[in-house]
């Protein structure tokens, strides 16, 4: 399981200040956008919602299920961001919400100027390795788990706008802006790595995570994968960094912690084996990247599938 990056809570509405207890929204009014803090403290079905503008939706507290696009239900968790487009209904279920567990969800609705700017600096200054793709939201992968700079991004965009300072619309529109750009790095990242193995003969990136994946057990060079790419390793570097968020360092340490944790859960697997076997080759450097990555050292993280 993905380590799970929640946002700082925000405090919750006083009982007397509720408005109602389905929904109860606080509105804070920017330049480009609109933030809404919307709580729920009773059980509730199928209740309403719609935006004129995108909105980037992300869980603090409690559990929605979500009706959306026509697809199955899903739940919806601290930890996770939906992306909605505009005049698209979102149908809510509260099946747990009650005063001792409310729900607390933050929408952030973006007016349609500030995201084409964004995608335009892209597109024009930091444009895809692939001549055929290009920066975009992309709804097919509307359903996110936050990454670390997802989440601390977020922070930062709620507690500029909440402050009462005269350079608010300024700082929150280079915040947001930045969480634009994390989301689709994000996404890029993530529909990759579900289709790289249909993708690697038309993208390069989806040929290099193939290649790492397939020798995670190895040494893997940064030569060897701009070499692959047919780029410098400078421009692999940074092509890379660019689309995925991370440097191909960082991710291949992850993609070595995944598998690790994938041999974790077989008891027979010792933690030395694990390390092993994934291409690192220090035991207590092993530990620390796990710790890193998923919050936990590997023997915490195994006590916890059980």
């Amino acid at each position: 399981m993905q380590r799970n990056f929640k946002p700082e809570l925000l405090p919750l509405k006083a009982e007397k200040d509720l408005k109602t207890l389905v929904e109860n929204r606080s509105v804070y009014t920017l330049q480009h956008c609109e933030l809404n803090v919307f709580e729920t403290r009773q059980q509730s079905e199928k209740v309403h919602l719609t935006f004129d503008d995108m909105v980037l939706t992300t869980m603090l507290r409690g559990k929605k299920v979500m009706h959306l696009f026509g697809s199955e239900q899903f739940d919806y968790l601290p930890g996770e961001s939906v992306i909605v487009p505009d005049h698209e209904e979102m149908v809510i279920d509260f099946p747990e919400a009650d005063e001792a567990h409310p729900t607390q969800c933050i929408a952030l609705a973006v007016q349609a100027d500030l995201l084409q700017d964004t995608l335009n600096l892209l597109n024009e200054n930091y444009s895809k390795a692939e001549n055929n793709d290009s920066w975009k939201i992309d709804l097919s992968c509307f359903h996110l788990k936050n990454t670390f700079e997802i989440k601390t991004t977020i922070d930062r965009l709620l507690s500029v706008s909440t402050e009462n300072i005269s350079s608010k619309d300024v700082i929150v529109d280079f915040t947001l802006k930045e969480l634009l750009i994390r989301l689709m790095q994000t996404q890029a990242r993530s529909l990759i790595l579900d289709n790289y193995h249909k993708n690697t003969t038309i993208n390069r990136f989806s040929f290099v995570v193939e290649y790492i994946k397939a020798h995670i057990h190895e040494e893997i060079t940064i030569d060897k994968l701009s070499n692959l790419c047919f780029m410098s390793k400078p421009t692999f570097f940074r092509c890379f960094k660019r689309e995925f968020g991370i440097s191909p360092v960082d991710f291949i340490i992850q993609e070595r912690i995944k598998a690790a944790k994938k041999l974790l859960k077989d008891m027979n697997v010792t933690i030395s084996q694990a390390c092993y076997s994934v291409g690192i080759n220090n035991l207590s450097y092993f530990f620390k990247l796990f710790k890193r990555i998923e919050g936990v050292t590997p023997n915490e993280y195994r006590k916890n599938l059980n």
